[in-house]
């Protein structure tokens, strides 16, 4: 039995609202159980000087916990006056995600910046911000968009991203952090919305697994970007 008494193969409920802040080309509050995140997207007309001239747009993204979003205090990272390594590690991996469900020839020479601030952390922050990352994304561009900014859409497919692991001796779909922290395997799985594969990062916590756990876990994480995509969808619709 799950601590949250979910079936093995069931998600947290998930909520996405988009429209929560009045600045920002596109922006959304994520919701998956009690992992809250709160997703921004900005438009700007340049892009990283490594990538001037070539025609080619950018994405990339910035991740932060807020102090409270865990059971205790955390500093605030600007006030050690540096990022921690998780922090720059996830942030990374947001971008890179959201990136390859981008057509960045059809972007054009422009970037959009996605932060994802995490409000509340009960397990599987990396794979919200990057689900409700998306779906900043997608309402940005959709702007450039009914702007004649662009022409086509550069935004090929749903990004979604979803933790499975095994917990107990179970493979099971979306930890929570009494499964994370307990979890023999942990793994996050990236994928576009028709199951193409962005990403994977599964280790041992405590225990080896076996090839055809892997497999288990990949159909799993396949069931859940599935539902995912479609509250994205949902969301943008």
């Amino acid at each position: 039995m799950r601590p949250s008494g979910r079936q093995l193969d069931e998600m947290r409920s998930v909520s996405i609202e988009t429209g929560v802040t009045k600045h920002a080309e596109g922006s959304c509050l994520i919701k998956m159980g009690d992992t809250h995140v709160l997703c921004t997207a900005t438009l700007e007309d340049r892009v990283p000087p490594f990538i001037k001239g070539s025609g080619l747009g950018w994405v990339t993204a910035e991740y932060g916990m807020l102090p409270r979003s865990t059971s205790s205090r955390m500093r605030r990272e600007a006030a050690a006056g540096k990022q921690g390594g998780r922090t720059v590690e996830i942030q990374r991996l947001i971008g890179r995600s959201l990136r390859a469900g981008v057509d960045r020839v059809a972007l054009g020479e422009r970037q959009i910046t996605v932060d994802c601030d995490v409000i509340q952390a009960d397990g599987g922050t990396r794979c919200a911000s990057i689900t409700g990352g998306w779906v900043a994304l997608r309402l940005a561009v959709n702007r450039l968009l009914k702007a004649g900014d662009i022409v086509s859409d550069p935004l090929l497919d749903p990004v979604a991203a979803i933790s499975c692991g095994i917990y107990a001796g179970q493979p099971v779909l979306d930890l929570d952090y009494p499964e994370d922290s307990e979890a023999g395997v942990d793994g996050n799985f990236i994928m576009l919305g028709n199951k193409t594969l962005i990403e994977v990062q599964m280790s041992a916590e405590g225990s080896v697994f076996s090839r055809d756990q892997m497999n288990q876990l990949m159909d799993l994480a396949e069931k859940g970007v599935s539902e995912l995509a479609a509250a994205q969808l949902a969301a943008c619709s």
